[in-house]
């Protein structure tokens, strides 16, 4: 992860207490990456997180890369298609 301000995580896992720790998280996804785990989380982020807390723990390549796998809802998954024709 990107070092800058705290995660704003409760908005991500507001029903998963562990997850509010930024280091359970960060070894969480170091150990998950390339699993469905892995996958499940960006999908939490990239619904319900801050689109600065969600560049701040997967890039938008990764993003972009993993978009069409993902089940997000029509309405965030347009803005994320946006998001990566903008930045990516």
């Amino acid at each position: 992860m990107r070092q800058h301000k705290k995660l704003e995580l409760v908005a991500v896992f507001w029903d998963l207490p562990k997850f509010l720790d930024e280091n359970y998280l960060k070894q969480f996804l170091v150990e998950q990456k390339g699993k469905a785990p892995y996958d499940w989380a960006m999908t939490r982020f990239l619904i319900y997180g801050r689109i600065i807390d969600a560049l701040s723990v997967f890039n938008i390549k990764e993003i972009a890369e993993n978009l069409d796998k993902l089940q997000i809802p029509n309405h965030s998954l347009k803005m994320w298609k946006r998001m990566v024709e903008v930045y990516g």
